[in-house]
């Protein structure tokens, strides 16, 4: 079993947003490429646990319009039939992972040799948009909770704001995140997120395991 004392939370580094040609692209989210793929090498090297989260859509999803208004709803993205819901190169789960579906029904002890776990999601908050996320959190219960992606502004801030309502200690790896508009740091500090840039992040976790 890995070690689940600090894990890393990768929040949604899919095509559709992280590419230029991705269905709901945020500008400028491939500037945060190079961070993203040390951070995954880093959770690799460092045997770290790693929930990812992807968006999944189906037609008729309510956050999808052909009319959005970009706070609530969204063009279609992320959809279960095209390449865009993958992960980008730097962030891709490789080798064994356990999956929870939000449109399945399953235990949610699921094989944890497995490094990585795949959320998927239809909502921007994780934990309305998939019944199974609150029940594995319980199960593995890490202490601290290093989070990074995009989009800083929405399913990020819904992820980092969740986590600290069940009383996680929560990181956030700022120069691994981007966001639509501007990230909500004034409200992460307030909430006692700590905020630092990912060598911060890795020397953080480096003093820890000295420790232990």
């Amino acid at each position: 079993m890995k070690n689940k004392k600090i894990i890393f939370w990768n929040t949604d580094t899919q095509r559709d947003f992280m590419e230029k040609n991705g269905a709901l692209y945020i500008k400028n989210a491939e500037t945060i490429k190079p961070n993203l793929k040390r951070l995954t090498e880093f959770a690799r090297e460092n045997n770290i646990f790693v929930v990812n989260t992807a968006d999944y859509h189906f037609p008729g999803d309510e956050e999808l319009s052909d009319k959005p208004d970009f706070k609530t709803t969204f063009p279609p993205h992320c959809m279960y039939d095209d390449e865009g819901y993958k992960y980008i190169e730097e962030t891709a789960v490789v080798g064994d992972y356990n999956i929870l579906d939000y449109r399945k029904n399953q235990e949610t002890d699921l094989n944890l040799y497995d490094r990585n776990i795949v959320l998927t999601k239809n909502k921007f908050d994780i934990f309305s948009g998939n019944s199974h996320a609150n029940k594995f959190l319980d199960f593995i219960n890490p202490d601290i909770v290093i989070v990074y992606g995009v989009a800083g502004d929405f399913c990020v801030n819904y992820a980092v704001k969740g986590l600290i309502d069940k009383d996680y200690k929560v990181f956030v790896v700022i120069d691994a995140i981007k966001s639509i508009k501007e990230n909500p740091i004034k409200d992460w500090n307030q909430l006692g997120v700590q905020i630092g840039n990912t060598e911060e992040i890795f020397k953080f976790i480096k003093e820890i395991k000295n420790e232990n």
